[in-house]
């Protein structure tokens, strides 16, 4: 029997918040080390947890200032099989590692949560190899990679599967088929490098086309992440259909490239004003745009500064 789900509040309109750079934020600003860039591993102690949960109450405090609605990503990026043999975790270990993300959160919806301002709980997932590279899987392979973390997220309280940092449209395909067999709403969120295109050249409206033709126009949405707005805001033709398909953007807070970034030892962290008044413009061309959030390099700073950009003032004193 399917595991019943709560309806999908970010699909029926309204502003939803969503974190920032959780990998950059730890690492760089917390002293943290994440091996393999690997969030999930401070699930498995209480410190761990204590460390997490800190790190959401921060985006919780804004968006509850601001009455707006929230998506709660797990922090588990990295969650999946080849990661997972890298960091000594086998698959049963995995299963439990990514239901106790979402358990965890389930806890911040239940305290944070309020009737006109839903809490999303996604369960997120990252591509197979580095999100910085061209990902080379057949559709089917992705979908049998990626199905076993979809599984467990199925198995728990998760409202949605969230797949980030994405460059190849296949591995895409196979996760958006994998959700569906397994019954998740899932949304897809492709990076694309300083020319706006994805790293094999192609665009971003090939990309969104190409999955929804392989997959009935399953994902629920598609976002952009993991690339600043210059990278791509003029790629956008946004009065196409397929412009209309993205609801979020989370982007980084530095406008490197990805090979540039890969070779830092310092955190870019940008201008968090700059960047929120992108994201303003990109709000008035993407009328379907309901999620903001950020990536690498951004914090809690970057979230208020597009908060203060984005929202009108009737919210802004709600």
């Amino acid at each position: 029997m399917a595991k019943y789900r709560r309806s999908l509040p970010l699909l029926k309109g309204g502003l939803f918040l969503s974190d920032g750079g959780i990998e950059t934020t730890l690492i760089f600003h917390e002293g943290i080390s994440l091996p393999h860039f690997a969030a999930f591993v401070l699930i498995s102690t209480a410190d761990g947890r204590r460390r997490l949960l800190d790190y959401y109450k921060r985006y919780l405090a804004i968006a509850q200032q601001h009455g707006t609605g929230f998506v709660l990503d797990t922090p588990t990026w990295r969650a999946s099989a080849d990661w997972g043999v890298k960091l000594g975790y086998d698959a049963a270990a995995l299963a439990e590692v990514n239901q106790n993300a979402i358990y965890m959160l389930a806890e911040l919806r239940a305290e944070y949560e309020r009737p006109q301002a839903p809490i999303v709980l996604s369960g997120a997932i990252g591509p197979r190899g580095d999100g910085y590279r061209l990902g080379r899987m057949s559709a089917d392979e992705a979908e049998d990679y990626h199905g076993p973390q979809i599984s467990a997220f199925a198995a728990s309280d998760a409202d949605i599967v969230g797949a980030y940092t994405l460059t190849s449209i296949d591995e895409a395909t196979g996760i958006a088929r994998a959700a569906q067999s397994h019954g998740m709403p899932c949304s897809i969120a492709f990076t694309v490098e300083t020319d706006g295109r994805l790293p094999d050249g192609r665009t971003l409206r090939a990309a969104i086309e190409t999955v929804d033709a392989a997959t009935g126009g399953y994902p629920h949405y598609y976002m952009i992440n993991c690339a600043h707005p210059d990278h791509f805001e003029t790629s956008l033709d946004t009065g196409s259909a397929w412009a209309q398909r993205i609801a979020g953007i989370r982007a980084n807070a530095s406008r490197m490239s990805h090979a540039e970034l890969d070779n830092s030892e310092i955190l870019d962290a940008g201008d968090p004003l700059d960047l929120g008044q992108r994201y303003r413009t990109l709000t008035t061309h993407l009328p379907r745009l309901r999620i903001l959030g950020g990536c690498c390099g951004t914090d809690h700073r970057h979230i208020a500064a597009i908060c203060e950009a984005c929202l009108p003032p009737t919210a802004l004193s709600a």
